[in-house]
């Protein structure tokens, strides 16, 4: 008997999506051979001009303690329940593009969960055009994932992406053990690396924002009411408005997420206040800005000595630290560090940080960041724009593009960049490379003093000449019998003191 032919076409889809799968599989095998991350592991750590890094210990020991597992249990009436992730087993959709697009995604989700302190064990990655409906994966995926957990004694699933409440539980119920989203972990890094009063308060609001729709109950026990004649007889005393239990739960996360708004408001003004001292003694400011893990609080100290807090993880700096610094011609500006940004960034986090990404919608000049030994640099660069867009004020900005870890990336990457991006600059925090240019470029780009001055200021107000030689362009200086003679660009309010001091 002659087997059934199969059509050419069936052969061929056939063969695709074998193929599809191959791939697939060796995409994961490459991330596992690397560690799962996206951090470089050649980095050699903080450097001298880092500073003490007295917090590092501090961040050491927020790491995961082994052992604690977050197998699906009936513990807690809501959804949500603290992420402690230990083994985990990662999941994505190859929908569009190319393997290594797939791989990169892969890979920096890798990155994130053992940032959170997790194991990565292993990697299931499914050739889709759309996710299933049901239960993200197809039902044949799905089933090989409930295999792959069980095999590896995995404790929780992570999706690279952001799930819907009832995909989430659909996959939940055949895998077995906890699954959460990419949003979901990095809300728990946020958690984990909040330090200021104001940075545990924007990331509390995001986490209540993303609970809220999630909230379920498990059998009878979200559906409980206060009114009415309850089991066992009960009547005086009892009697209530008819909540269930879910909707009191909702009411009290409504309540803390309006106190949370309240507070951070609060908090406002005193940001506010701060950068209007140094608007008012015309102080130019900059910007750090970039993706995570790209070099920004290196660079930062780098240039300041500011012995801001170095990790080599993703999200190492929530908290923005602003410092002074000078320009090679001696003018003196500030320069902040900002918390970092990701592909699919929650926009939970983004409206909670509102306030903080202020400090770059109104600074003079943005510093963009750019980590130029990443597989996908082009990527982050692009990842990095749509957050910067919708921060008010930021498109009339200038922006250097600084390329940093430039010892690390290839010269063909490097060509490239420069060709593509304008006002590009190679530099290397670790190694100094390039950051004389970046100075130089930064002075040129700053907001310069728009009076020309030429007086005699009495000596007696020398503290003129000193806002002058810190804020603005000296030109020349002489020192007569009636006072300093000065020629210099101040900006207006330095220009009205000095016509005061000399017609006084």
């Amino acid at each position: 008997m002659t087997e059934p032919t199969v059509p050419t076409n069936r052969r061929h889809d056939v063969t695709g999506e074998s193929e599809a799968q191959d791939r697939a599989h060796d995409v994961v095998a490459r991330i596992l051979a690397r560690a799962g991350t996206a951090v470089q592991s050649s980095d050699d750590g903080p450097g001298d001009f880092d500073g003490e890094q007295f917090d590092l210990e501090d961040r050491a020991a927020l790491r995961r303690v082994a052992g604690l597992s977050t197998e699906l249990e009936d513990v807690t009436e809501v959804e949500y329940r603290q992420l402690r992730l230990e083994r985990v087993v990662l999941v994505g959709l190859w929908s569009t593009g190319t393997a290594e697009g797939a791989e990169v995604s892969l890979r920096e989700l890798a990155a994130l969960a053992q940032t959170a302190g997790s194991e990565v064990l292993d990697g299931l990655l499914q050739r889709r055009h759309t996710p299933d409906p049901s239960t993200y994966l197809g039902s044949g995926k799905a089933r090989e994932l409930a295999e792959l957990v069980a095999s590896t004694g995995a404790d929780t699933v992570i999706v690279d992406s952001e799930l819907p409440p009832s995909q989430r539980r659909a996959l939940e119920d055949v895998v077995k053990v906890k699954v959460i989203d990419r949003t979901a972990l990095i809300l728990d890094i946020f958690a984990q690396h909040a330090q200021s009063r104001e940075g545990k308060a924007q990331v509390e609001l995001a986490q209540l924002e993303y609970l809220l729709p999630r909230l379920r109950g498990w059998g009878e026990s979200m559906s409980r009411q206060a009114g009415g004649r309850v089991a066992g007889g009960a009547g005086i005393g009892s009697r209530g408005p008819g909540e269930t239990k879910i909707e009191l739960d909702r009411r009290r996360i409504r309540t803390r997420m309006a106190r949370l708004r309240r507070q951070i408001k609060e908090m406002a003004p005193s940001r506010e206040t701060r950068r209007h001292s140094r608007r008012a003694g015309a102080v130019p400011s900059v910007a750090i800005a970039g993706y995570t893990n790209a070099g920004k609080s290196s660079l930062l100290n780098r240039l300041t000595g500011a012995g801001v807090l170095v990790d080599n993880s993703l999200f190492a700096t929530l908290d923005p630290t602003v410092r002074r610094t000078e320009t090679p011609d001696g003018r003196v500006f500030t320069i902040s560090d900002t918390v970092g940004f990701v592909r699919q960034l929650p926009t939970e986090l983004v409206e909670a940080f509102r306030s903080t990404l202020e400090e770059v919608g109104q600074s003079d000049l943005i510093v963009h960041v750019v980590d130029a030994s990443h597989p996908d640099p082009e990527g982050q660069i692009a990842a990095v724009r749509e957050v910067l867009r919708d921060i008010d004020g930021v498109e009339h900005i200038p922006e250097i593009v600084a390329l940093n870890k430039a010892d690390l990336a290839t010269p063909e990457t490097i060509a490239r960049l420069r060709s593509r991006e304008k006002n590009a600059i190679a530099v290397s925090a670790r190694t100094g490379e390039g950051l004389g240019e970046l100075r130089e470029l930064i002075a040129e780009l700053l907001p310069r003093p728009s009076v020309e001055v030429d007086v005699v200021v009495p000596y007696q107000r020398g503290d003129l000449v000193h806002r002058a030689h810190l804020n603005g362009e000296v030109i020349s200086e002489e020192h007569t019998e009636e006072g300093t003679r000065l020629h210099a660009r101040v900006d207006d309010a330095l220009a009205a003191d000095l016509a005061a001091a000399v017609g006084g």
